[in-house]
């Protein structure tokens, strides 16, 4: 609270002088010396000061009362702060309320203006003040302290606001974190909304009156200048925002004197050549005084501006708290970006660029969101040049900021000054820029995606320019062109759904020129114009893949994007749309792309994948069924061409899609696939039958081999997803491991896809158990599981390190099967058929990944050229794959309670010799199993650590006994 000095009624209601001799009568200062300047000289009257700063409140005008509910109380704001903080009256009449306290009484409206920036700092203490009279500076200096009294437990900051010396006295204990300006919650976010514009209003309506008058502004500057300084974070946070926003609205003044003396320049002289000739004139003489007013308003003006920048500014824009220097930087971006005359130099930019290196993200994004304010008005950027050669390549660097927003916003200030400032970025860094938009964080990668389509793919005037024998298409083409090789010089050739990805908010309607892409992979180079090579092709179907899948599933790639995005309705409309423009094109062209690449395997695996996009409805329309028909015969014609595993699934798949039910296609298509899989079965069951005619059951022949492994391949790839179970696959197969059992000789391109094909059938026929299934179905069954698990632990000890893996990721996802089945509530089913591997079988599985996963292997030095280096890099990296596939099917196995959580402790041995390759995954299973069972999980680790320790015992007592 404040307690008003005893000299203020005896003060004049005139305009002060700006000269600081005031004096005041003697008597008042003595009489309130004792309080006013802490002399605290008794127990007594300490003690009295601290039920002062506790309970004292003074009265306020009555036109300011506001009433608040409140624990169902009314509780009425007597106080300017209480009046800001509630919000319930607009600010304008607030403020005119005060300024109009001010005309009848400036120092009492100046005390509680004083009070109320106090109070908003979080203060529960008491103000006084006392007259400032004529001391010698260094007296005066004296008196600007701030102390700690232990007796009494306060606080005191004394410092001047002119004409007085201020007194804080506040509670030690209250001076904590916890202040208006940072507290959470909406009511302080409104607070300091409301603070903020009182502010600014009440600039706005002294600007034409009290504004000027020497006084109102030299206490408010004084006061937020002296507060700015206190040790103490609430005064400094608060009055810095306080002083900064000051400033702010002083601009706005500024420029508003500014348009007025302007204006009043302009009718001088209009004035000057209409009266030329004539001595005197009353209206020229008005003018003349109107604009010498207003550059002495101006003069004024300026002068507050220089004193809260010098005075504020420059001693809080690398104040130790990230907050006060963000609010610093914010309002310097904003006095730039408003009155550029003033402020756009490089005595000002430097405070920017000097804080772009600032440790707290906070204070960096203010930077980049100021500059972003200036580099967006190209009539601003000529003026910008020695900031931009200084800080340039600060910039460029900040896309790589740890903080998500900061790097974002990064990218948006270079992509303004890409725009607006010519050749100021390199070819290299735009090459490097460009990057980003293969990078998993998707604001950053969208922001790059803009970068790189305005300044490399989208030219101007690429609408109206026509390439020669570009037809129609002539634009799209020569973007598709630049995309393509963009992406093939990015070396990143596995990223084409991210970079599609990036460029979708700002290339959709050119991404989704389907009729483009396919125009130009089914021209030929007779028919004019430059064909794409193999490698563009290869690109442009990846391309036309990755827009088909963005289109019609509307979210981010895997990867880039924690969830599933919620689409809104016009986003589900216009996905909509996108599936039936899909559907009817590619329901013609589909067939004629399949037909001429029919022989490449990465270019039809590509194409096969687009029908699971289609809006199958569309086939209900008679004329399409031609279309239908064309695209079951290539696709059949692929699988008879074609044995590689990604061409096959990808045909299943189709199959798979265009086989529903419910649509009206289904039996044209089922018919289709029944007669693919007849003659299917039918070359494999002639092969085996070739096969075991053999005297010795075995062929060697390398022919008949390929044959069997391709006949194999096909067979697995649809059952995957389709139920072959009455073709008896089951026994043909078995009879093939069996005799790798027995003999050792069946080869692996045989041996593989047996194994493959014998999983796929009993897991159709496990999920075929139903509630009336009869026990002698049940009984096979079983005896079938048990076999299968016999065979796949008989091979983790082949001959063949591919075998062994598959034979043990099969095992692997078996077992986890095995032990959570439902058997669609059959519960006689569940008892028969559960089964949960036997304590020799979980030691097996865990020498397994001891051998194969943890065992480092013995590398040959060898001398090896640049290239075989590579591949044998390439080779590294695919083993390491493999085996931390392995490692994590087994890790499910213990998090889902199918192997003893013991068997962990083997697995956290190696967590900080193999942290690098499987780290994560050890680490996620500790995880896992101590949600599961906590006191289990603890168990585990301690049993870890015993033979950890253990171990080392027993190398340290090897490693002496071997020294001596």
């Amino acid at each position: 609270m404040i307690a008003e000095p005893n000299t203020a009624s005896n003060l004049p209601s005139q305009k002060e002088s700006a000269v600081h001799d005031e004096t005041a009568p003697e008597s008042a200062v003595q009489n309130g010396s004792s309080v006013r300047n802490g002399n605290l000289k008794t127990p007594r009257e300490k003690r009295k000061v601290r039920e002062q700063c506790e309970n004292i409140r003074r009265n306020s005008s009555s036109s300011r009362r506001v009433s608040q509910l409140q624990n169902g109380e009314v509780v009425e704001a007597v106080t300017l702060f209480e009046v800001v903080s509630m919000g319930k009256r607009a600010m304008q009449s607030v403020v005119d309320d005060w300024v109009q306290a001010y005309k009848q009484d400036r120092n009492v409206a100046l005390l509680d203006l004083i009070n109320f920036f106090i109070q908003c700092s979080g203060c529960q203490g008491m103000v006084t003040a006392e007259m400032f009279q004529s001391l010698h500076k260094k007296d005066v200096m004296r008196k600007m302290t701030e102390t700690f009294d232990e007796e009494t437990g306060l606080q005191y900051k004394k410092f001047m606001a002119y004409p007085w010396i201020l007194t804080v006295t506040w509670p030690v204990d209250t001076d904590n974190k916890d202040y208006p300006l940072i507290r959470t919650g909406p009511y302080w976010k409104k607070f300091k909304a409301n603070f903020c514009e009182f502010i600014a209003v009440l600039v706005q309506q002294c600007q034409c009156s009290i504004l000027y008058d020497s006084y109102l502004m030299d206490t408010i500057i004084s006061l937020l200048t002296g507060l700015a300084d206190s040790v103490v974070r609430a005064f400094r946070h608060t009055s810095t925002l306080a002083a900064m926003k000051l400033l702010t609205a002083v601009v706005s003044v500024h420029l508003n004197l500014d348009v007025n003396k302007h204006n009043a320049e302009r009718l001088y002289e209009v004035e000057k050549k209409r009266i030329s000739g004539k001595r005197t004139n009353y209206r020229l003489d008005q003018l003349e005084r109107k604009r010498e007013e207003y550059e002495r308003k101006l003069l004024e003006i300026q002068n507050m501006m220089n004193a809260i920048f010098k005075g504020t500014f420059l001693n809080r824009y690398r104040d130790v708290i990230p907050e006060i220097r963000a609010t610093c930087i914010e309002e310097i971006g904003s006095w730039i970006k408003t009155y550029p005359d003033g402020f756009l130099n490089d005595s000002y930019l430097k405070y920017i660029g000097w804080m772009l290196y600032d440790k707290q993200a906070e204070v960096r994004l203010k930077c980049l969101l100021g500059l972003q304010g200036i580099y967006s008005r190209k009539e601003l950027v000529s003026r910008m040049d020695l900031f931009t050669s200084r800080f340039k390549d600060r910039i460029v660097s900040m896309p790589l900021d740890k903080d998500h927003e900061v790097a974002v916003q990064a990218m948006k200030l270079l992509m303004l000054m890409s725009q607006n400032c010519g050749d100021v970025l390199s070819t290299e860094d735009c090459e490097t820029l460009y990057q980003f938009v293969y990078t998993t964080h998707r604001p950053l990668a969208v922001a790059a995606g803009e970068f790189l389509y305005k300044r490399l793919l989208s030219h101007e005037g690429d609408e109206e320019v026509q390439p020669e024998g570009g037809g129609k298409f002539g634009a799209s083409t020569d973007r598709l062109k630049r995309l393509i090789s963009f992406f093939l010089e990015s070396e990143l050739h596995k990223h084409v759904a991210y970079l599609i990805d990036s460029l979708w908010d700002w290339a959709g309607k050119f991404l989704k020129d389907w009729e483009c892409m396919t125009t130009l992979l089914l021209k030929n180079a007779e028919e004019g114009g430059e064909a794409l090579s193999d490698a563009h092709e290869s690109v442009l179907i990846e391309i036309i893949l990755a827009t088909v899948r963005e289109a019609a599933e509307g979210h981010p790639p895997v990867g880039r994007g924690a969830a599933k995005k919620i689409l809104s309705v016009k986003e589900k409309k216009i996905q909509l749309e996108d599936c039936t423009k899909i559907t009817e094109h590619f329901i013609m062209v589909l067939p004629q792309l399949l037909a001429k690449y029919s022989t490449d395997a990465q270019k039809v695996a590509n194409l096969l994948q687009i029908p699971q996009y289609y809006d199958l409805d569309v086939y209900r329309m008679g004329h399409l069924r031609k279309h239908l028909d064309a695209l079951l015969r290539e696709v059949k014609d692929i699988v008879a061409k074609h044995s590689d595993m990604s061409v096959l699934e990808a045909s299943s798949r189709t199959y798979y899609i265009l086989c529903s039910e419910e649509i009206a296609i289904y039996s044209q298509v089922d018919r289709a696939r029944t007669q693919l899989i007849d003659e299917l079965m039918g070359q494999l069951n002639q092969l085996l039958d070739g096969f075991w005619q053999k005297e010795e059951g075995f062929c060697t022949d390398a022919g008949e081999v390929s044959q069997m492994h391709s006949a194999l391949r096909r067979v697995a790839a649809f059952h995957n997803a389709h139920d072959l179970t009455k073709w008896n696959l089951y026994d043909k197969t078995l009879r093939l491991l069996v005799f790798e059992m027995e003999h050792g000789s069946l080869p692996v391109l045989m041996t593989l896809p047996a194994l493959q094909c014998m999983y796929f059938s009993l897991l159709w026929q496990l999920a075929a158990v139903s509630e009336n299934s009869p026990k002698e179905t049940l009984f096979t069954l079983r005896r079938e599981l048990r076999c299968f698990s016999r065979i796949c632990v008989c091979f983790l000890h082949h001959k063949e390190k591919d075998v062994r893996e598959k034979a043990f990721m099969i095992l692997c996802d078996w077992l986890l099967i095995l032990s959570h089945q439902d058997s669609n509530n059959n519960e006689e089913a569940v008892g028969l058929l559960d089964y949960l591997p036997s304590a020799s079988l979980q030691e097996k599985l865990l020498l397994f990944i001891q051998e194969h996963v943890f065992m480092e292997e013995e590398e040959e030095s060898k001398d090896l050229t640049e290239e075989e280096e590579r591949k044998d890099e390439s080779g590294k990296l695919d083993d390491l794959h493999k085996k931390r596939s392995l490692l994590a099917a087994y890790c499910k196995l213990i998090v889902y309670n199918v192997v003893e959580m013991s068997a962990a402790a083997e697995i956290y041995k190696y967590y900080v010799k193999t942290y690098n390759d499987f780290g994560d995954i050890i680490k996620e299973t500790l995880s896992k199993t101590r949600h599961n069972n906590k006191i289990q999980s603890t168990k585990t680790l301690i049993l870890c650590l015993q033979q950890v320790r253990l171990f080392t015992e027993v190398y340290s007592r090897t490693t002496a006994l071997q020294r001596r």
